[in-house]
């Protein structure tokens, strides 16, 4: 397919972006930052996706550059006749100028839903578009402009683009460096980045991602699955129990929208399907899941129906029957887009339904009515006819609750202190570990929004249970009675009780226990309280230190140093073995205070990796935990969950 200057279409230019970025990409934060490294990444793929590139390249310079490097069909270097400069010289200066707005030069792309590589260019303090296509090298460098008056052009070009020398190569290669003046840190996060990739590689299949880092700590990964999304449910799996060998794999094709599906059962009870459209991820799913789950729903009960696992009189299996230990991997290439709400993360199209279920259909009958699948399609069916029972099991409990709850709210009687105002974006439910720490925050805090829930002794780990366990367990039917909305299918965002939940434990191994416990059963049974950015850690102080009537708190190794060293000589140190040792006071001051108490909110920037790491931390197989924990963990530092990515830290006046 030709791919020319003539295909790029202009449609607005560039200075807003440098006043206001946190309309482009979000925030300025870390998560900001590593936006702009994915327009580049995005449109690399896109090339790759469609057919004209083998790999992709990230490095990480010494300098604080990033430079990502594909060998598509490289940038159009053409004269646009509209607007008299190289097609480089319109993708970089240009806000939505690119070859993706129309369907002549992509099949599908998945750079549409971003702000495209001129926003890279706007939020640099140096970027170079290198290009190399037709036996020809180019090249063209940018940098902010400072006028006479002083004000700052962004991304101005130094020179135009040139042509550099003669070459074998193909493809793009870019080079830019975040501006320091626009983000709080320009550090790239080599964790984070990398799964990213390793992410693109299951849904590319044969491409190769190669992720370089040049500076302090040198590190390398490289990642190429040639069996994609097979590979990927392999790896998903890989420390659960599979009910059958290998995952089920298909594919096809109806009205223009391709479809791949890779599937498999595992012993667990939890639902796991990852959706991606264009190699984006809907982590919120949208009308492609809404289709894949009637469809297998219908197509699995046929199957039971036909081979008499469900005789005439039997009711039908439930969609959550067919899907209780499924992971699945749903990946759509369709050509026009459309997503719902701000955060882009949930498909609207309408026809990728139909779409979907026509292909699931097609594809999955004859799978299940070959004899060699025989013994995988009734692995499928009695692990749905277990589920079944539970969910009848589960509903009965569930039934017992409710009535329990109209007595007001028995089960917390005793328990939950609840705070006295009304204003729901305002209150906040610290779960506290302990009896003891329960008392200081309850004599601490300020009644008028914080309530306290405490906690008396370690809730069940719900990664090893099904649902009706999970609600015979007193301290979770606490937890759900205080939220108020509901658990699992029933679960209703819009009827909590409190805008932030705050888990609140000790600095130590126990309290991280507890505090993987409680996050694993929010992720299972109440997802969307992390997915809207509801579920907090509260970061206790693990040092008192003090001089006098000085006091200085200190929360990990390194702050006590700088405490110490602030005080000098003859200062003296408290350590904090738990909450219980804080009095009320104490407590306030450094932990429930919104003025100046630190919190993490926790988020899901990989659902894929989030799933596979609640798997090795919670699930059943111990080694792959040792491996993990003896490599990774530091639970005593509230860095060690920044450094993975996993959450986000949240300032004491911003948004506490």
């Amino acid at each position: 397919m030709e791919y020319s200057v003539e295909n790029i279409q202009v449609m607005e230019g560039l200075e807003a972006v440098r006043m206001r970025p946190g309309m482009y990409i979000g925030t300025t934060g870390s998560r900001g930052l590593h936006h702009i490294l994915w327009e580049l990444v995005d449109n690399a793929i896109d090339e790759a996706a469609n057919g004209y590139a083998s790999f992709v390249e990230i490095v990480l310079g010494r300098d604080g550059t990033v430079t990502v490097t594909d060998d598509g069909r490289g940038i159009p270097v053409g004269i646009h006749e509209k607007h008299g400069v190289s097609g480089v010289e319109l993708v970089f200066t240009q806000l939505h100028a690119g070859g993706k707005f129309g369907n002549d030069s992509y099949g599908y792309s998945g750079g549409l839903h971003g702000v495209g590589a001129s926003v890279v260019n706007a939020l640099s303090s140096y970027l170079r578009a290198e290009v190399f296509t037709q036996g020809r090298a180019y090249m063209q460098e940018f940098e902010p402009l400072v006028d006479s008056s002083g004000k700052l052009h962004p991304g101005r070009p130094k020179a135009p683009l040139k042509e550099v020398g003669r070459t074998r190569k193909q493809g793009t290669v870019v080079t830019f460096k975040p501006d320091e003046r626009v983000f709080e840190s320009t550090e790239m996060n080599f964790e984070l980045i990398s799964r990213r990739m390793r992410e693109l590689a299951y849904l590319n299949r044969g491409i190769i991602m190669r992720l370089i880092d040049l500076r302090k700590q040198k590190r390398e990964a490289e990642y190429c699955f040639l069996s994609g999304l097979t590979d990927f449910v392999a790896f998903l799996n890989a420390d659960k129990t599979a009910l059958y060998p290998a995952p089920i794999y298909f594919k096809g094709e109806k009205d223009g929208i391709a479809v791949e599906v890779a599937m498999q059962h595992n012993d667990g009870y939890a639902e796991s399907i990852f959706s991606y459209v264009n190699n984006i991820p809907t982590t919120e799913g949208g009308m492609h899941e809404t289709g894949f789950k009637a469809a297998l729903t219908k197509v699995l009960n046929d199957y039971c129906r036909r081979t008499g696992v469900l005789k005439e009189k039997d009711a039908s299996l439930s969609g959550e029957d067919f899907r209780e230990g499924l992971t699945a991997v749903l990946s759509l290439k369709m050509k026009t887009i459309q997503f719902e709400g701000q955060t882009k993360t949930r498909l609207g199209n309408t026809e990728a339904r139909p779409a979907v279920e026509y292909v699931v259909m097609e594809q999955l009958i004859p799978f299940l009515e070959d004899l060699k699948n025989s013994e995988t399609a009734s692995r499928i069916a009695e692990k749905a006819q277990k589920a079944a029972h539970a969910r009848e099991a589960a509903r009965k409990a569930k039934s017992v609750a409710r009535e329990k709850n109209k007595l007001e709210n028995a089960p917390l009687v005793g328990k939950l202190s609840s705070c006295t105002g009304r204003n729901i974006q305002k209150n906040e439910l610290f779960i506290v570990e302990g009896d003891s720490a329960g008392g200081s925050a309850k004599q601490g805090r300020d009644r008028s929004f914080q309530a306290i829930l405490p906690l008396r002794g370690k809730p069940l780990n719900v990664e090893k249970k099904r649902l009706d366990q999970v609600l015979e367990n007193a301290e979770f039917r606490s937890i759900i009675t205080a939220l108020g909305t509901g658990i699992g299918e029933d679960f209703d965002l819009a009827q909590r009780k409190y805008e932030k939940v705050i888990i609140l434990s000790d600095a130590d191994q126990d309290g991280a226990h507890i505090r993987a416990i409680l996050l694993t059963f929010f992720y299972r049974y109440m997802k969307p309280l992390i997915m809207n950015g509801h579920i907090y850690i509260g970061l206790p102080p693990l040092y008192k230190v003090h001089k006098g009537e000085r006091v200085i708190y200190a929360y990990n190794e390194a702050e006590l140093a700088l405490a110490a060293k602030e005080l000098g000589r003859g200062y003296l140190v408290q350590r904090y073995k738990g909450l219980g040792e804080m009095n009320p006071s104490q407590l306030w001051e450094t932990t429930m205070n919104p003025d100046c108490r630190s919190l993490i909110r926790v988020g899901i920037e990989d659902a894929a990796d989030v799933e596979h790491i609640v798997t090795v931390l919670m699930g059943d197989k111990v080694h792959s935990r040792k491996e993990y924990i003896s490599e990774f963990a530091n639970f005593n530092k509230r860095d060690a969950f920044l450094e993975k990515g996993y959450a986000q830290s949240e300032k004491p006046a911003a948004n506490s």
